[in-house]
């Protein structure tokens, strides 16, 4: 794991004066799991980052340092912001300098050997597009796998998750609402 998202998710949730069980009832995340997430000993998914980072209300963007200099309003290809995290995916802000989005544009590159989690729900909504591979949808408790070329665009208050069930990897564009953060 990324040892500087521990840090970041610990340092975020302390300014807000939230303890870790706070963000467990949050997240539906174990207190453990996330006091080692904080410390670095183990890896997170995506998906767990996501129940993250809104109960902290942030974007998942947050936790990923903006390293690249360019222009606020363009993204020159192949210059996204990306990480690599664990052995489960690889995590592209396509969002570039803008402040306070209303949506948060990503692409998402899910490695074999995915699990399938739990769904869940939260605000906003969302939008995915499959580039390459296939991906799994959990919708209402029903499965849906998506080819290349399929797309969804669901509310994010209906419980929902989504994995790579298949043994090659899975490239998607992942579009998110986020709520605005008064």
């Amino acid at each position: 794991m990324d040892r500087d998202i521990g840090i970041l998710i610990k340092s975020l949730r302390k300014s807000k004066k939230m303890t870790l069980k706070e963000v467990s009832e949050k997240t539906d995340l174990s207190i453990s799991f996330l006091s080692q997430v904080e410390r670095s000993l183990c890896s997170i998914t995506l998906q767990s980052l996501r129940k993250i980072s809104e109960a902290l209300g942030v974007s998942p963007s947050y936790f990923f340092p903006d390293t690249i200099e360019m222009d606020k309003n363009m993204i020159r290809r192949g210059s996204a912001k990306q990480a690599e995290h664990s052995s489960s995916f690889i995590y592209s802000d396509l969002s570039g300098n803008v402040t306070n989005p209303l949506f948060v544009p990503i692409l998402v590159t899910l490695l074999p050997g995915d699990k399938k989690e739990t769904p869940f729900s939260h605000e906003g909504q969302e939008f995915i597009y499959v580039l390459e591979g296939m991906l799994t949808v959990i919708l209402n408790d029903t499965e849906y796998d998506l080819s290349p070329g399929d797309s969804i665009h669901m509310e994010s208050n209906v419980p929902h998750n989504w994995f790579n069930k298949t043994k090659h990897p899975t490239q998607f564009i992942f579009v998110s609402s986020t709520p605005l953060i008064v």
